[in-house]
């Protein structure tokens, strides 16, 4: 487990350096598209891997958190007004454990496909990883919308 949060701890500040130069959408997009293929790599792994095999594979997945996560958080809590910061803040925390509460999909994958769960757990979250790397390209994109 321990190559994911490394990555991720060396890849924020790089990401970070590069949300203060480019768009959010950039570095979100291409984090998420890392998981995305971290996660696919993941559920084709052979049925007896070594454990470069899965370190390597975690790795490219961790980048997905340090590319994603800091501009994410900069262009969620940039775009609040001052005096709203601290619901913008709840959003985020929201927004968390959301997403926390989703992963019970890979129980119930683990419910559906027993001993092959894994594989299918990995696979949509690849999905969902995909998808949303789309969502974050959009924002480079999409123009601004006037709140009446």
């Amino acid at each position: 487990m321990t190559p994911w949060p490394l990555v991720v701890g060396i890849m924020a500040p790089i990401a970070g350096r590069l949300s203060d130069r480019h768009s959010a959408g950039i570095p979100g997009g291409l984090g998420l598209a890392l998981l995305s293929l971290g996660m696919a790599l993941l559920a084709m792994l052979p049925a007896n891997p070594h454990v470069v095999d899965i370190v390597w594979r975690m790795a490219i997945c961790g980048c997905r958190f340090g590319f994603f996560q800091a501009p994410n958080m900069k262009a969620l809590m940039s775009g609040a007004p001052v005096d709203r910061s601290g619901s913008a803040s709840g959003t985020v925390a929201t927004a968390r454990l959301t997403g926390q509460t989703i992963g019970a999909l890979a129980a119930l994958c683990f419910g559906l496909a027993g001993r092959e769960g894994a594989t299918l757990a990995l696979g949509l979250g690849a999905v969902f990883a995909a998808t949303g790397s789309g969502m974050s390209f959009l924002r480079l994109v999409a123009t601004p919308q006037s709140v009446a």
